[in-house]
């Protein structure tokens, strides 16, 4: 059985190539934690060149908005494959994702509740 610190990576790695895939570009960084019943997935530098350079517009605040909203409705068209990957690797449904992008630092993080805590090694 696959160590808990191993699952996290693998979790990463899945994120990384959903985003590099789905949305056109890959974070720098990504960590995943699997807390109970929850994966919590945090995502640095995701923002494409031209998202980085509406966030710096002279209406910021509308600009980090319709950041916001853009990749809100992507992040919702691509669920069910996301939901899917995380049921592959931990073999529990999600039951709810929450997501939340910051224009400013360009850091996104993903919450995932499952259904019930996913059985691990006991090493982590």
């Amino acid at each position: 059985m696959k160590s808990k610190r191993e699952i996290e990576r693998e979790i990463s790695q899945a994120i990384i190539r959903f985003e590099k895939e789905f949305m056109g570009r890959g974070p720098l960084e990504t960590r995943s934690y699997i807390v109970d019943d929850l994966v919590l997935v945090r995502l640095k530098n995701v923002l494409t060149p031209a998202e980085m350079k509406l966030s710096e517009s002279e209406d910021r605040e509308r600009s980090r908005y319709l950041i916001k909203q853009l990749r809100q409705q992507l992040i919702e068209q691509g669920r069910p494959l996301l939901d899917a990957v995380i049921k592959d690797i931990l073999g529990v449904d999600v039951v709810s994702l929450h997501t939340d992008i910051s224009s400013r630092t360009g850091e996104r993080v993903i919450v995932f509740t499952l259904e019930r805590a996913p059985d691990l090694a006991s090493s982590s």
